[in-house]
């Protein structure tokens, strides 16, 4: 099993199923695997097996993954798509009416619909795992399925596979000028404070920031889903290839928590990539590594909104895909380190952790991203990520102050409550966050009378 042992993807909701589309896509053209399962040449070794699995007939093989909906849309689409010979029928799971845009509903009455036929789904998958190592989980805060029945998996994966299991998510995060959804804030905090002790590591995608991203640098004014989903697909395909691909120093799953999360609350890191150049600029791409890891560090190449330098970095992990010399990176981060903006906490003043994959990028034809021999994702931890949740903690303070729209969720089983210990908690963590600025890092301390 090239010593690696396997995940499984979970994706739910809209966003996460159609994420999958963009991942799935992505997988198959780096693992040479047909859209019907069919490997197209014999694999070199089996690294592949992390992701993928030999189905009943070989040379077919099918993915470790999990997709489910509250309604049929989405993944009846994939039932019927391009990739339907891929994925298992028993994989893809879906409820007749949609959550509603309420987490109180997708936590409850669609979770007793739900929950067993997922979790039966994962545990089958799981069973046919030699050596299961994490979850990696896919799903939008803002509606009602990932946020409400994203939580209850997330609580029951813990719950059935304990602790020392590792669950990674990609958390899309609100966005106003992307939906028209008015109770976003409430279903993202209620959704975050409920799962918060479930997840070792969660990566924020903020469309607002993928929207810019589009329209700022890849010349795609008028983005649609797909577009964006595309540019999240590389990001994890870049940030997965470690765990797919054999290299000369590559960053296990259970890594990646050990030099990222300095204590279990603050564990939202920023994701950057480079390089991101629009493919009418493919004869300009060829880098140097100094100018990929620079890019890594610009806020034009984040997936989430926040300025870093007025924060300070706990830990940086950068994965590089391509030929890189080891030497080239050690002078990149050399330049890096004295750039006056980029300031680590005393307590780790080295911080950098360094996978590099040999395999480099693959790219969808005719997608927006020019085709590059080498790419990085840097995954930092860094304290102004605060500034997320501040805006969300506000968005959601205007509406509850009027307690608008409350009627809808406490109808659907949630107590009102929960609403001021969702805002508190998160109030609390971006409380955690100025404590490490503050302190230069000092462990923070619970505070019941803090806020924001």
């Amino acid at each position: 099993m090239a010593g690696k042992g396997e995940i499984i993807q979970i994706h739910i909701g809209q966003a996460g199923v159609q994420i999958a589309n963009a991942c799935w896509e992505l997988y198959c053209l780096e693992h040479g695997i047909m859209a019907n399962g069919r490997c197209m040449t014999q694999p070199s070794d089996d690294s592949f097996l992390t992701f993928f699995e030999f189905s009943g007939h070989e040379p077919c093989v099918q993915p470790r993954l999990v997709m489910v909906d509250t309604e049929p849309t989405v993944i009846d689409e994939i039932r019927t798509g391009a990739y339907r010979n891929l994925f298992h029928p028993e994989t893809l799971i879906t409820g007749k009416d949609d959550s509603g845009s309420n987490f109180s509903r997708g936590y409850h009455l669609m979770a007793s619909d739900l929950l067993d036929r997922t979790m039966n789904a994962i545990r089958r998958v799981a069973d046919r795992c030699r050596s299961l190592r994490g979850f990696l989980v896919f799903r939008a805060i803002g509606g009602g399925t990932g946020s409400g029945l994203g939580t209850r998996i997330m609580e029951k994966l813990v719950e059935d596979f304990g602790k020392k299991m590792t669950v990674i998510e990609f958390l899309v995060y609100p966005s106003p000028s992307i939906s028209p959804v008015i109770v976003e804030p409430y279903n993202a905090l209620l959704s975050t404070h409920f799962s918060m002790d479930y997840a070792d590591v969660s990566f924020i995608v903020d469309n607002e920031a993928l929207y810019d991203i589009c329209a700022n640098t890849l010349n795609v004014p008028a983005p649609t889903y797909t577009n964006l989903n595309r540019i999240i697909g590389q990001v994890v395909a870049a940030f997965t290839a470690s765990q797919r691909f054999a290299g000369p120093s590559s960053v296990g799953f259970q890594e990646l928590q050990t030099n990222l999360v300095p204590y279990p609350r603050i564990h939202y890191p920023l994701l950057n990539y480079a390089p991101l150049v629009p493919i009418t600029h493919s004869q300009f791409v060829n880098m140097s590594t100094a100018q990929l890891t620079g890019q890594c560090f610009q806020m034009s190449n984040q997936m989430v909104r926040c300025n870093p330098a007025h924060g300070k970095y706990m830990a940086c992990v950068l994965l590089y895909r391509g030929e890189v010399a080891p030497n080239e990176i050690n002078t990149a981060l050399e330049n890096i380190k004295r750039t006056k903006s980029f300031k680590f906490v005393n307590w780790s003043p080295t911080g950098f952790k360094i996978g590099v994959s040999s395999m480099p990028p693959v790219y969808v034809p005719n997608g927006d991203l020019a085709p590059t021999n080498r790419a990085c994702v840097a995954i930092s931890n860094n304290t102004n990520i605060r500034i997320a949740w501040c805006r969300l903690v506000n968005k959601f303070d205007k509406l509850y102050q009027r307690r608008a729209f409350v009627y809808h969720y406490v109808g659907e089983g949630l107590e009102e409550g929960n609403f001021n210990e969702a805002s508190e908690n998160i109030c609390q963590l971006v409380h955690d966050y100025l404590e490490v600025d503050a302190s230069g890092g000092a462990s923070p301390q619970r505070d019941s009378d803090a806020d924001d």
